[in-house]
């Protein structure tokens, strides 16, 4: 199993294990999923951690070899759905992250409720530069943190540091290297001080009311990913490309 889940009485911390950048392939979502669905049923847990085993990434995103066309639809799918639920769950989420967070893994952890990072973390979305585009983004970035901020992360790839990226409001919390856990335990035991049933009916509400577009807006954003961006010749290009670790000879069509 590469997914580990720790609980301590209304706290559970779910862990994925995929070294050495903890890259997500199908089957390792596949078990989040499952895990989130009973996480989902468990009235008696109130706050949810995620995190990355290791020092060096929260994810280093979705496996690249599940990028191609055959394996696309049922990447989406799977991804998409451990989205859906990380924003369904009735609990708080906090993404607890250290080292890279990039592409889908900056994905899971954009639909946290909470962010904290070490300082020396890095955020990006850098699908472009592989000829393909971060679906969760496009449909949620511009809302959460600006329009032109989320044209900056999608078009251009580039990585952002943890400081960059609690500026532009992408992540609340930045901690010294190695006070991460510290910083982490002093949230959790702000929002354990609270009432769970407030706090359930609180989120409830902020999640229903700042995502009222954002599930229209996922399917059309992968509706353009499968039904346009699938056909160009640049997006297999671009995942070729990257396995050969050459530099991609784009096409532009």
């Amino acid at each position: 199993m590469a997914v580990k889940v720790d609980r301590e009485a209304r706290l559970l911390t779910i862990t994925w294990e995929r070294p050495p950048l903890n890259v997500l392939d199908i089957v390792l979502l596949r078990e989040l999923d499952a895990v989130l669905g009973t996480c989902a049923a468990d009235g008696a847990i109130d706050v949810v951690v995620l995190r990355g085993a290791g020092g060096k990434a929260f994810s280093a995103g979705v496996d690249i070899k599940d990028h191609t066309k055959a394996k696309v639809p049922e990447m989406l799918e799977v991804v998409h759905g451990v989205i859906r639920k990380l924003l369904a769950l009735p609990q708080v989420t906090i993404a607890a992250v250290r080292g890279a967070c990039l592409g889908g893994g900056c994905e899971v952890a954009s639909v946290c409720d909470f962010i904290v990072a070490s300082e020396e973390s890095v955020f990006a979305t850098p699908e472009i530069l592989v000829g393909c585009y971060p679906p969760v983004a496009l449909a949620r970035f511009s809302t959460l943190i600006g329009y032109h901020r989320a044209a900056e992360m999608i078009l251009t790839g580039r990585r952002f540091t943890a400081r960059e990226a609690q500026a532009m409001g992408l992540i609340n919390r930045v901690f010294a290297d190695g006070e991460l856990d510290q910083g982490l335990a002093s949230l959790v035991g702000e929002l354990l001080g609270k009432s769970g049933a407030v706090m359930r009916l609180t989120l409830k509400g902020l999640r229903e009311l700042s995502l009222r577009d954002f599930d229209a807006a996922l399917k059309r954003s992968e509706q353009i990913y499968c039904d346009e961006l699938l056909n160009t010749a640049d997006v297999e290009e671009g995942v070729q490309a990257f396995l050969q670790k050459r530099p991609p000879q784009w096409r532009h069509r």
